[in-house]
């Protein structure tokens, strides 16, 4: 599966997390460390999970400063457990420093998204079934965090507007609720349409799959039907449109979903039911920087220094 984002998607993100974080530098790093510091920072996992964000976390460091170097130790979809360490981070001070908040908050997001994905997606293995994310995802970073999605194992739907036709429940009450307008408007749809355009259309009734059959939908979304409904519409649709299911589902519903015969289920929660995990930026001094930030005098060795002689 092509997990990968575009170069001018991610600069776009970060950008504007940048601009909001430091609009005019870092006020702090700017009066308490020499401009002249270096750090080694190390990127640690305090909890297991899915990493998702690598590149993403990287190129924040580059936005601020070209010179910073991070050396990433696991792949995007890579498993990781408590201490392990998944990256460093070396170079000018300053630039670390003023970088540090806005990398961590994207690939502690992004990781919090493929972390719950691979729930979702252990859940349903050997299904066959496709789980998929949803619209519901924060503004601004869609992009990303499908990406996250797709890391885990789990799948997109479409990612705008623009991309596919999906007739809801509130555009099914504005073209008529009798079975005839529903077959009507679905096909008049499919008239203007270009043929290669994908079509699907929401239900939430059994008795409305007959007249989305003749109308000619590719895909039937059964939102929040029981499983005794599930397992009905399954019978109803056949090989004559692929089945969704969507709505309540959760880590403890979706195998029982999955085994109602369905083919694709699509969890909102994958992106907007995720909390960000729990990863660290542990920093330590550059070697060439320790003199300039130590305030004795030139030649005066460091306690430390002083113990460890015989």
């Amino acid at each position: 599966m092509d997990t990968q984002l575009s170069a001018r998607e991610i600069d776009a993100v970060i950008t504007l997390a940048l601009a909001e974080d430091m609009p005019f530098g870092d006020l702090t790093s700017t009066a308490f460390v020499p401009a002249d510091a270096t750090a080694h920072a190390q990127l640690v996992a305090r909890e297991p999970g899915v990493l998702a964000g690598g590149e993403i976390f990287a190129r924040t460091f580059a936005a601020v400063d070209p010179s910073v170097v991070v050396s990433l130790e696991a792949d995007d979809g890579a498993r990781f457990g408590p201490g392990d360490v998944l990256g460093t981070v070396q170079g000018p001070a300053r630039a670390v420093l003023g970088a540090e908040r806005v990398a961590l908050n994207l690939i502690q997001r992004l990781s919090g998204v493929a972390t719950l994905t691979s729930e979702y997606v252990a859940a349903v293995a050997g299904t066959g079934v496709r789980v998929t994310d949803t619209r519901k995802t924060t503004p601004g970073l869609r992009a990303l965090e499908r990406h996250a999605v797709r890391c885990a194992g789990g799948h997109n739907h479409r990612f705008s507007l623009s991309d596919a036709v999906m007739a809801k429940d509130n555009h099914l009450a504005l073209v008529g609720d009798s079975p005839e307008a529903l077959t009507a408007s679905i096909k008049a749809a499919c008239e203007r349409l270009p043929h290669t355009t994908h079509i699907e259309v929401e239900v939430d009734r059994v008795e409305q799959i007959h007249a989305v059959l003749a109308g000619g939908a590719d895909t039937i979304m059964l939102d929040n039907f029981s499983l005794d409904d599930l397992r009905r519409g399954v019978a109803l649709i056949g090989d004559r449109a692929r089945v969704e299911a969507s709505g309540g589902v959760s880590l403890e519903t979706i195998g029982a979903i999955a085994a109602t015969g369905v083919d694709i289920i699509s969890v909102g929660a994958l992106t907007h039911g995720a909390r960000a995990l729990d990863l660290g930026l542990d920093m330590g001094v550059g070697e060439a920087a320790r003199a300039s930030l130590d305030p004795r005098p030139a030649g005066q060795e460091s306690p430390d220094q002083e113990s460890s002689r015989p």
